[in-house]
């Protein structure tokens, strides 16, 4: 006697090459580019900003250190609490709202170099007129606030009541507990929840580990790996509605 499928009430996504699409990236270039942006700005607002050749360097080789320290202790850092910190010492002063402003110049070349799906919001849509619940779960040092401005001008944010970003926590995926808070704050059983990932050891892994369903999107960040078996492999978003009624049908594949 088979046992009854757990179906499908909530779908948790990935971000970076999930839900959006930034592929390979020149990152001194799009450093440049930001910092650029960051200091003009800065410059607008009177604020102490001194050489911009001294300015770039010391805020790349500033990340650099973090995202090695990170990858080290697998703990993010917020690269907001991080301008503010820098920038405060050199007596910057600004209002909440422009500190926020000068991290989106920071993330604004990057976002620009994002894709979606030209269907991305129709497939959300479906998803969630289903009576599916959408939240994200992202390995970011990327603040919150320039996330969702970039997913809101894409007009997709309020489609996800739950939004996670490694950052905020002292650990980030694989580590179990990404997950489940996730599920705790989501309101759904492991059994009861799809998660949507790009990378095999980070995201699918530890979904399955929980007793979560997985999906595999396509990326060049998974392209020739081998893909566990039993998990699902899509190459668009767009076919998950049929992916969830087929697996909430029972229909393994």
């Amino acid at each position: 006697m088979e046992l009854p499928v757990k179906k499908i009430k909530a779908v948790l996504f990935d971000l970076g090459e999930t839900l959006l699409s930034f592929g390979k990236i020149d990152t001194k270039q799009l450093f440049l580019e930001g910092a650029r942006l960051s200091y003009d700005f800065l410059k607008t607002q009177g604020q102490p900003t001194g050489n911009f050749t001294f300015y770039f360097w010391s805020k790349l080789i500033c990340v650099r250190v973090r995202y090695w320290l990170s990858n080290f202790t697998g703990r993010d850092f917020d690269t907001l609490a991080l301008l503010k910190k820098a920038g405060t010492k050199r007596g910057i002063k600004l209002t909440p709202k422009q500190w926020q402003h000068l991290a989106w110049l920071w993330y604004e070349p990057l976002s620009k170099t994002a894709k979606s799906e030209p269907d991305i919001k129709e497939t959300l849509a479906v998803l969630k007129d289903s009576g599916l619940k959408l939240g994200i779960i992202s390995n970011t040092f990327v603040n919150g606030s320039s996330l969702e401005k970039h997913l809101e001008q894409l007009d997709i944010l309020d489609y996800f009541t739950v939004r996670l970003y490694s950052y905020e926590f002292r650990y980030r995926k694989p580590n179990l507990e990404m997950f489940r808070v996730a599920a705790k704050r989501i309101g759904e059983t492991f059994e009861n929840i799809l998660y949507v990932g790009d990378r095999i050891n980070k995201d699918i892994k530890p979904a399955v580990k929980l007793g979560m369903h997985a999906v595999l999107k396509e990326a060049y960040t998974n392209a020739g790996k081998k893909v566990p078996k039993g998990i699902h492999k899509i190459k668009q978003l767009a076919e998950l509605p049929s992916l969830i009624e087929k697996i909430n049908a029972g229909i393994s594949h």
